[in-house]
């Protein structure tokens, strides 16, 4: 089984998530089927098919949480600091071709989320910046064609 970096933090929230799922929304879930039946006929009961269909994502959202656990790696960020970029850094690089300026920190695929600028080690943009240094170019193929950054910033937190 491949495995996926991830921070602890990132981890403690696939958990959270996980316990919610199972604790809150499928009793809830159980419920809301039973008042349903409850109803009479359920040929025809759109509350019963809306009910069954939620039962069917959260099922499925509850696989996809406990196998994005199990394919966790929780990666020590602590160990790792030294002037390169790398897996849980906050990396700030500059548009060659605008001057836009952009920061964005690098976490394992379960954690990316582009409105919180948190990207994959294994998107694009993460695998041309893995091993990079302050004032190294980077040129990577997007969606959009190939782009060229500097990086300005590399800043290690947790």
């Amino acid at each position: 089984m491949k495995k996926f970096p991830i921070t602890r933090a990132g981890y403690e929230k696939l958990k959270k998530d996980l316990e919610t799922l199972k604790s809150v929304d499928i009793p809830q879930n159980v419920r809301e089927i039973e008042a349903a039946r409850a109803h009479g006929d359920i040929t025809e009961n759109a509350e019963y098919a809306a009910a069954k269909e939620r039962q069917a994502f959260i099922h499925g959202r509850l696989q996809e949480l406990e196998n994005n656990l199990a394919c966790s790696q929780i990666i020590d960020l602590k160990a790792s600091k030294d002037d390169k970029v790398v897996f849980g850094v906050t990396v700030a690089i500059a548009d060659m071709e605008s001057g836009d300026e952009i920061s964005y920190r690098l976490v394992g695929p379960f954690e990316s989320d582009i409105s919180l600028n948190r990207i994959s080690v294994t998107s694009p943009i993460g695998k041309a910046l893995i091993g990079r240094k302050v004032g190294d170019e980077v040129n990577v193929r997007t969606p959009g064609g190939e782009r060229r950054f500097e990086i300005v910033d590399i800043t290690f937190a947790e």
